[in-house]
């Protein structure tokens, strides 16, 4: 039998008036929720680099207000118009502007297009789900990507940016899990410890690779997951190994990449643009079936922490800078 649907929800809005920008808790009719064909009761999102830029209100990620930010939820079908979700479905959405252009996982209901959900795999749960969120799945889209290109175990190594972060810590995990050697690089050298038992076999210094600035370093990496962009970079990309290829997906250090063709001709060397918005829906299903099996939830515990809605501002601000380690789950109920 059919739930009545709520008459309202509970949403963290970022609001911008002559007062500046703030986030705030507000409760909220059901007719506030934005259009799609989906009601989803939300129950779990997560904490992203992206989610610390729209919460404190940083320029280029909303593209209106008031918003409610979350670029992750999981959560279970209410109600589909289109009848090609059955209520009580568990559902995992991220990407497709939620959270930018369209409200977010930062609320107890999310209205959605029924093509932009993926059914969650079985075995597993709404708090797993969001304990890999858009950080994990980049990261396995960029294995995927790199072992599309021709990577193996043996290969030789793989270097991993910004190995800390969410997505850092991710591609660290699954990239030991699949057998390479690898690298970390991190500007946190107290995570040593934590990245060895993610699986890096060595960890190098953030300052390492923006120190690579002629047009063809010393060959080094098979392949690389890079979440820093930048000098970080281009340094990378200069030391990649004949053949080799890195996954680009992220910009934590900066847009602009300062190179040469010199890599890409004269070694071969790919540059693979991972984007984890517009993803197709059978990369999507392929990228979280091979995530349940390698990234389990009791590997996630030692890169996860679990917070509440509320505490999401001040973590927003730990988040930018640089302080939060691994990836961080928001309880919504």
């Amino acid at each position: 039998m059919t739930q009545p649907l709520p008459d309202t929800y509970r949403a963290l809005r970022v609001l911008k008036d002559d007062q500046g920008t703030r986030a705030e808790l507000q409760t909220l009719p059901l007719t506030a929720l934005p259009d799609g064909d989906v009601l989803i009761r939300v129950t779990h999102s997560s904490l992203n680099y992206k989610d610390g830029l729209a919460v404190t209100g940083r320029p280029g990620v909303l593209r209106t207000h008031p918003m409610t930010p979350g670029i992750d939820l999981a959560g279970t079908v209410l109600d589909d118009a289109t009848g090609r979700w059955q209520p009580g479905t568990p559902v995992i959405l991220t990407g497709w502007g939620i959270g930018e252009r369209q409200d977010g996982g930062y609320a107890t209901l999310a209205r959605a297009r029924p093509e932009w959900l993926v059914a969650q795999p079985g075995g597993t749960d709404a708090h797993w789900a969001m304990s890999v969120g858009t950080a994990g799945f980049t990261a396995m889209l960029a294995v995927m990507a790199l072992e599309d290109q021709g990577l193996t175990p043996g290969s030789g190594e793989v270097l991993v940016t910004g190995a800390a972060g969410g997505v850092g810590s991710a591609a660290v995990a699954l990239l030991a899990r699949a057998g390479h050697t690898v690298v970390a690089s991190t500007g946190r050298p107290h995570e040593d410890a934590y990245l060895r038992s993610l699986g890096a076999s060595r960890v190098i210094g953030r300052e390492e690779l923006p120190g690579l600035t002629r047009p063809l370093e010393k060959e080094r990496w098979a392949g690389v997951v890079d979440t820093v962009g930048g000098a970080t970079l281009a340094g990378a990309y200069a030391s990649t190994r004949t053949h080799g290829s890195l996954a680009v997906c992220g910009l934590a250090g900066g847009h602009e990449l300062h190179a040469t063709v010199f890599p890409l001709i004269l070694r071969g060397v790919s540059l693979l643009g991972i984007d984890s918005v517009t993803c197709p829906v059978q990369r999507r299903e392929a990228a979280w079936t091979r995530l349940s099996r390698d990234l389990p939830a009791p590997q996630l515990a030692a890169m996860t922490h679990t917070a509440s809605l509320e505490d999401v501002p001040a973590l927003a601000e730990e988040i930018l800078a640089g302080r939060v380690r691994g990836r961080t789950v928001i309880e919504i109920s």
